[in-house]
């Protein structure tokens, strides 16, 4: 952040920011933001991570039961931490962005959905779920070296929606940076006001991500995901169910499913 941006989000004068600077040895805010990104990266290497997990583990103070490696189940840690994700999430977005992202969605010429590496997951749920209920959604992704070739149509009338967290990847950034500039709608969905998505996104939703476990969480990204297709499909009312009717039609035509088990078969 800049030193406005972290005095805003802190409540306090950007003179007290330098001021706190100094106070812990630091010759200005600038090396402080240093100290931060070096933290930041730190935390970043699944090692730590792992470090951390088995830590936990130790901590426990349940005795292991025999023959096991250890009694440390960290079930009710990640699920209770997954579940605070959601909740810190939902309660930080703004009903006029969300409106806004749902309207782009909804009604722009084709949607691009960039999320790569461990947010590749994210992205192919978001444009699978989106493409059910309308046309032209598209996933951009490096395969085959054609990653720009899959943004040279993009332009005004569309929608691009790029998922990324700390450490962000590269192609990700310079896709929806690459949008932006096309003058297409940009929304992110990323980790924290430091991300460099936030520089070129028109809509920013910050997700959070916190985890005990070795990787970070994406709870959180998939609900936002689930919640943000579910309001797009109210919002296009009748082509989303003419839509849904014809993805029944096509999945029936080359009969895709397993057929439901009998009565006697569930006896």
């Amino acid at each position: 952040m800049s030193i406005s941006d972290l005095a805003t989000v802190a409540g306090v004068d950007q003179s007290t920011v330098t001021r706190f600077a100094s106070k812990i040895g630091l010759p200005g805010y600038p090396a402080l933001a240093r100290l931060c990104r070096e933290h930041l990266r730190e935390q970043a290497q699944t090692v730590s991570r792992l470090d951390r997990l088995q830590e936990l583990a130790s901590a426990d103070p349940t005795p292991p039961p025999p023959d096991t490696a250890g009694s440390f189940m960290p079930l009710e840690s990640i699920a209770g931490t997954d579940r605070a994700n959601i909740v810190r999430t939902f309660a930080r977005i703004s009903k006029a962005d969300w409106a806004s992202a749902v309207d782009a969605c909804a009604t722009g010429r084709s949607v691009y959905v960039i999320g790569l590496r461990k947010c590749y997951a994210i992205a192919y749920l978001l444009r699978y779920l989106l493409g059910l209920i309308r046309e032209d959604v598209h996933q951009v992704s490096p395969e085959a070296g054609l990653f720009p070739d899959s943004l040279r149509r993009i332009s005004s009338e569309d929608t691009c929606v790029a998922v990324s967290i700390h450490r962000y990847t590269r192609l990700t950034v310079q896709g929806l940076r690459f949008a932006k500039q096309r003058g297409a709608t940009t929304i992110a969905l990323t980790d924290n006001r430091a991300s460099p998505l936030a520089s070129y996104a028109d809509i920013v939703f910050y997700v959070d991500s916190s985890s005990v476990s070795v990787l970070r969480s994406l709870t959180a990204f998939t609900s936002l995901a689930q919640a943000l297709v579910a309001a797009v499909a109210l919002r296009r009312g009748t082509q989303a169910r003419s839509a849904l009717l014809l993805e029944e039609d096509v999945l029936s035509q080359f009969d895709v499913f397993a057929a439901e088990p009998n009565d006697a078969q569930l006896q």
